[in-house]
């Protein structure tokens, strides 16, 4: 597993033993990145179930401002900061050991909003809808951000969630990535207040 383009181009990331984490493969990663390319410039973002902080030291790499990385494991919680040591992108990060409702729940009105929001949840575990419910509650993701979500085929999602909804759909063999925006309803609500 390697950084694939920008500042930190070509440098290895370390990853956890076993099956503990489940690293998005340079392949989908490269285009992933190829999709969302205009959005990362300056670029706040998310990275929850974080694990080896791959996509948001990519993201940090390709020009994004800042990333925020929140995993509750521990082990996964030391690799992502050796990766960030490693790449040089640590004053760029910051790295929270927790759970993700209690990132979101600790999350303030007047923190600024995110730009993109990564999540690659453990699959078949039921993680997506809640997790995007309370981004929604909680008002993470900027007006004009996205959702990148990962997940396995089986993993059935609805087309809108609260207030957002699927706008592009790609799938490599088992795996689906979805990208999520508010609705347009959403969108003109917002303007008009």
């Amino acid at each position: 597993m390697r950084v694939i383009s920008g500042s930190a181009r070509g440098h290895k990331l370390k990853s956890l033993t076993g099956m503990q984490t489940r690293p998005t493969t340079d392949r989908i990663k490269e285009s992933l990145f190829n999709i969302i390319a205009g959005y990362l410039d300056d670029a706040y973002v998310l990275d929850l179930f974080a694990g080896t902080g791959g996509l948001g030291i990519e993201s940090l790499s390709r020009g994004a401002e800042f990333a925020v990385f929140i995993d509750k494991n521990t082990e996964a919680i030391k690799v992502i900061k050796e990766n960030l040591t490693h790449t040089k992108l640590t004053e760029k990060a910051k790295v929270y050991a927790c759970d993700f409702y209690e990132y979101i729940r600790r999350f303030e009105p007047t923190d600024r909003k995110f730009d993109i929001i990564f999540m690659d949840p453990p699959y078949s575990k039921g993680f997506i809808v809640p997790v995007i419910q309370g981004i929604w509650k909680n008002k993470l993701l900027h007006d004009d951000g996205m959702i990148v979500i990962e997940r396995e085929s089986g993993d059935e999602i609805p087309q809108k969630i609260e207030g957002l909804e699927i706008v592009r759909e790609k799938q490599y063999g088992r795996t689906i990535i979805n990208f999520m925006k508010y609705t347009k309803y959403n969108h003109r609500q917002d303007e008009e207040t």
